[in-house]
């Protein structure tokens, strides 16, 4: 074991001595950034509050009830929006570390790679997001992540057998298995 890991420590060594501090650098970036991202959303705060639009003058309560609905299509609006923005931040960067010239071959595949799996993950998502509302989930949002998937879905209760039916989705899509998928309900109330 003990020459397995100081080979790898060798190699690692060989490695940064032929990127040179611009090249290792920009490689750290890449990881790191890939990693803010994967935990942005798998840490994700996800019963934030968003700010309320206007203020309900009414009696009736109707006024209300078109603002609770506007707050959580906001809410839904607001998740897809963070995760595009994070995923044009992440491939910027990683479009810089391919396009650059003292990067090294091997950490621009890399970051070649890492924009392909961005982009499958993205067509994946958009597929568990159009089936799902084609099966009746008026908003819903997934995010996969590594070899998990979160939903966030409008309800005020799933029935186990909309739950089967999302798992059945996020399976058949990205292959993820119902153990290690996390549905979250957002509420029209909250």
């Amino acid at each position: 074991m003990k020459e397995k890991l100081s080979g790898f420590w060798t190699r690692c060594r060989e490695i940064a001595s032929k990127a040179g501090a611009r090249g290792v650098i920009a490689l750290c970036a890449v990881v790191i950034l890939g990693g803010a991202i994967a935990l942005n959303f798998i840490l994700g705060d996800d019963e934030k509050a968003l700010p309320k639009l206007a203020v309900d003058l009414t009696s009736d309560g109707e006024a209300e009830q078109t603002l609770e609905a506007k707050d959580v299509e906001d809410y839904f609006a607001s998740i897809t929006l963070e995760r595009r923005q994070a995923r044009d931040e992440a491939i910027e960067v990683l479009k810089t570390v391919t396009e650059s010239d003292t990067a090294l071959a091997d950490a621009k595949a890399r970051a070649g790679e890492e924009i392909s799996r961005i982009a499958a993950g993205m067509e994946k998502e958009a597929n568990i997001e159009a089936l799902m509302q084609s099966r009746g989930f008026r908003q819903c949002v997934a995010v996969l992540s590594d070899n998990a998937c979160s939903v966030i879905v409008e309800s005020e209760g799933l029935l186990q057998s909309e739950v089967a039916q999302i798992s059945e989705i996020v399976w058949e899509q990205a292959g993820i298995e119902p153990g290690c998928l996390r549905i979250i309900e957002k509420s029209p109330g909250e």
